[in-house]
């Protein structure tokens, strides 16, 4: 399973925008847009996933940042989802405003745009790596056809999370050099979140370049230090999907991290 996080347009929010109380209407998939993993999105990408939907009679769930083990940060549902020129605009209830503090809380970060991004978790159905001479990395990973789980506001894209992780990282080693004692738990869980970074990294591959010194002397772009989430990061898309890898490496470390 993967996610993808980016900034959305919140088209609306509640009455006053036209909309029922505790609704909110947002673009949260552009398509033909090539996005900081190098995937592009086609038209057409959700359409039999969303017929699935409407066919089951189940709402696509409405949940706060992918916080799926906690029962008070699925939020709401998703009223509509289409298609449209730009890409997947959804309307989504946010329920119980009454009685879920959580609830309440995005709704009010949604109506004063202090949350601005979206995410929704996704497996890729069809896909491919499309090659172009005129690209920096020779081309792009296309998706086509996807299988939606779930969607739903959050606060800070992958790129930032990745800063967070490593300050998080960088605070444990301080600990340990300083005759911090590790418990067999947290050993355990780091241990295996450093295996499943291993396992990207030689997965892999890294840009080739002959001016590395000349590289390494200019700033860092604003796609590889998260503050530009709608840029390519400094390295090519890999040509076959590995996001899987990558996102289980992420959660693993976050896990780790977090219980550490």
């Amino acid at each position: 399973m993967h996610t993808k996080s980016f900034p959305a347009r919140v088209k609306a929010v509640g009455a006053a925008q036209g909309l029922e109380d505790g609704q909110v209407k947002a673009l949260v998939s552009v398509f033909g847009n090539e996005d900081s993993y190098g995937d592009v999105v086609q038209p057409g990408a959700f359409a039999d996933d969303l017929d699935r939907w409407k066919a089951s009679g189940d709402p696509i769930p409405f949940i706060w940042s992918h916080d799926w083990g906690d029962p008070f940060s699925h939020v709401g549902h998703v009223l509509d989802a289409e298609e449209t020129n730009e890409g997947l605009v959804v309307t989504a209830q946010i329920d119980d405003l009454d009685t879920n503090p959580k609830a309440a809380q995005v709704h009010r970060l949604l109506k004063g745009r202090r949350v601005t991004q979206f995410s929704f978790a996704y497996d890729v159905v069809e896909g491919a790596f499309v090659e172009k001479e005129d690209h920096r990395y020779g081309g792009y990973y296309e998706l086509r056809k996807m299988r939606v789980h779930e969607v739903g506001p959050c606060l800070i894209g992958a790129n930032q999370e990745t800063e967070l992780l490593a300050a998080k990282a960088a605070d444990l080693t301080c600990g340990i050099k300083a005759g911090r004692v590790l418990s067999q738990a947290n050993y355990d869980r780091l241990t295996k979140a450093r295996d499943s970074i291993t396992a990207v990294l030689d997965a892999a591959t890294p840009e080739d370049t002959n001016d590395d010194a000349k590289r390494a002397s200019q700033p860092a772009s604003g796609a590889a230090s998260g503050s530009d989430p709608d840029r390519a990061p400094d390295a090519p898309p890999a040509k076959q999907h590995g996001r899987s890898a990558q996102v289980a490496a992420r959660l693993t470390l976050m896990t780790a991290l977090n219980g550490a």
